[in-house]
């Protein structure tokens, strides 16, 4: 079997992703919860159990130049917030975050 690559994608196969073997629904590929699961299982495997040190490994880091919220904006799957707060999300995460913060009374 040939080492997947980061272009591939995972085919749901009825069984969690976790490798717990429990049966989960049609296009599922995790049990409730056993995503975080296996998360931090990767994460003690190849970060020392941190996402620091994931995005250390990847080039990202706290300034802005090695942002990885500034890479997702650039990249067009994340949106900054319209009110220019310096927020970064998903759409859904930005629209949420400018009805919370943002809300005119």
């Amino acid at each position: 079997m040939s080492t997947p690559t980061m272009s591939d994608t995972a085919p749901p196969t009825g069984r969690c992703y976790c490798g717990c073997g429990k049966l989960v629904g049609y296009g599922r590929y995790f049990a409730a919860g056993h995503d975080k699961t296996a998360e931090a299982a990767f994460l003690a495997i190849h970060h020392d159990g941190t996402v620091a040190q994931m995005l250390h490994a990847h080039g990202y880091g706290p300034d802005e130049k090695h942002s990885v919220t500034r890479a997702a904006v650039d990249k067009g799957l994340w949106q900054e917030c319209p009110r220019g707060c310096g927020y970064r999300g998903a759409r859904e995460s930005i629209n949420n975050h400018v009805n919370r913060y943002h809300h005119e009374k």
